[in-house]
């Protein structure tokens, strides 16, 4: 099936590892070109060269912080400057602190907003005018299913992806006449290096072993195991393909089934 990907421009925030990485390599296959986005410079610079030798791609590096204006507005530039457009823009950022009602502070809260919400706000903001002008834009933002039924150790992740939803809808509604699809992917469990780090806070906080957590998490899941980021980086690049192009304002959990609800 071609995607219709082949020389369109991505900019995949957050893509050193875990699932942000997974969908850049994905994009990077079906011939797309790449800006892609991290915190930190060496793993930024290993993603980028194994992207390069894997797929042929041109991949450019930015490093910095998505909730750094400054560092959204750069992106933006060095899609425009090296490739001379902007199709698809995939929203992603790392996850904020686990813990209950009791562990934080008014300030955590904003800073969960600041990375889970206002980093995509600003990233779109930036990218939908270029998109309003070639008439054509695929926009994915990378949330939880924590958006839809919140895990109970999780009360920052909760809040800040749910108000995501209501933003990534909104947004679908009023770019829809000009070609832009923008559409949410909610990953349950995936082998990632944030569902390393919250295993072992939770088998240092329980006195288990990581190996305990993961069998505990596959047991909660329908199909009884843990997902693969290129799983969903498999679903990330259908929704920015041609061939999804009637497809806009969804919110889709990508989760082996963990999510219980109807709708």
């Amino acid at each position: 099936m071609d995607f219709g990907l082949k020389g369109r421009t991505a900019i995949v925030a957050a893509a050193s590892s875990g699932l942000g990485k997974a969908i850049a390599m994905e994009l990077a296959a079906e011939g797309a070109n790449l800006v892609i986005n991290s915190r930190s410079e060496e793993a930024l610079s290993l993603a980028t060269n194994e992207i390069r030798s894997t797929t042929g791609s041109a991949v450019v590096p930015v490093v910095g912080d998505v909730t750094d204006e400054t560092l959204v507005q750069q992106l933006i530039f060095e899609a425009k400057k090296e490739f001379g457009r902007i199709d698809v823009l995939i929203a992603n950022a790392g996850g904020p602190p686990a813990g209950f009602f009791a562990d934080f502070e008014a300030r955590h809260y904003r800073d969960a907003l600041e990375l889970n919400l206002i980093s995509t706000v600003n990233l779109c903001r930036e990218a939908v005018p270029h998109m309003r002008e070639g008439k054509w834009g695929r926009i994915v933002a990378v949330t939880s299913i924590a958006a839809k039924q919140p895990v109970e150790n999780l009360i920052l992740s909760n809040t800040s992806r749910a108000g995501l939803l209501g933003f990534m809808k909104t947004l679908s509604q009023q770019v829809a006449t000009d070609g832009i699809t923008v559409n949410t992917l909610c990953p349950g469990y995936h082998l990632t290096e944030r569902l390393k780090n919250l295993s072992t806070q939770i088998a240092i906080k329980e006195g288990i072993s990581v190996e305990d957590v993961y069998a505990r998490w596959a047991e909660s899941t329908p199909m009884k195991r843990i997902g693969d980021p290129k799983e969903f980086a498999a679903a990330a690049t259908f929704l920015c393909s041609e061939r999804a192009s009637y497809l806009t304002g969804v919110a889709i959990q990508v989760d082996g089934g963990a999510y219980r609800a109807l709708y």
